[in-house]
């Protein structure tokens, strides 16, 4: 009996130490695979971190080009509108009793039959004026050969004629209203009106 106790407490003490083992063991593991998996975890937050960095930087980028395309257009619609208006404001003007084109006159029509065939849709009329001197007969048919004189020339440097209508105001609308040979070299013009 003696030996059969024995031999059951060295069984409960190799029983008890196995426990001991074992639970020690997983422990560790436990550890091990926690520390592993912290590691990971790390890892995987940093690489996140990088990405969402990156993404950031690439949306700043992004934004940043968006943002000079948003001037650049600007720049170019506020352009176009100058050299519209510009365009529009800039006439033709003519000696006293004549529908012939000058040096200068011409070198205008250059200007405005390249701003023509750079903005292909737009259509124009072409108005002709006159200063008050004359009869109003004589004036009709004198704004209408300058209108018509501009509008041959622009046809010579490459403008459709289908853009391009005329109308002569004669000395109906002046440009000025005054009665000076500074007036009546104003009123002696070919307009242009944008259709």
């Amino acid at each position: 009996m003696k030996n059969r106790m024995w031999i059951n407490l060295v069984m409960a003490i190799l029983v008890a130490g196995l426990f001991l083992t074992v639970s020690c063991a997983k422990k560790q593991i436990v550890e091990s695979g926690t520390i592993e998996n912290q590691a990971q975890v790390e890892a995987g937050a940093k690489v996140k971190a990088m990405t969402d960095a990156q993404a950031e930087a690439e949306r700043i980028k992004q934004q940043k080009l968006d943002d000079q395309m948003a001037a650049q257009k600007a720049l170019l619609a506020s352009k176009a509108s100058a050299d519209k208006k510009r365009f529009g404001n800039q006439d033709v003007h003519f000696q006293y009793d004549s529908a012939e084109l000058s040096p200068m006159a011409k070198m205008l029509l250059k200007e405005k039959a390249a701003w023509l065939k750079a903005n292909y849709t737009v259509a124009v009329t072409i108005e002709g004026h006159c200063d008050e001197r004359g009869t109003t007969n004589y004036n009709l048919a004198l704004g209408e050969r300058r209108a018509a004189t501009v509008k041959s020339y622009l046809i010579n440097l490459g403008v459709s004629a289908s853009r391009m209508n005329i109308i002569s105001f004669g000395e109906e609308q002046p440009k000025d209203f005054s009665k000076t040979e500074s007036a009546f070299r104003k009123n002696r013009r070919a307009h242009f009106s944008i259709d």
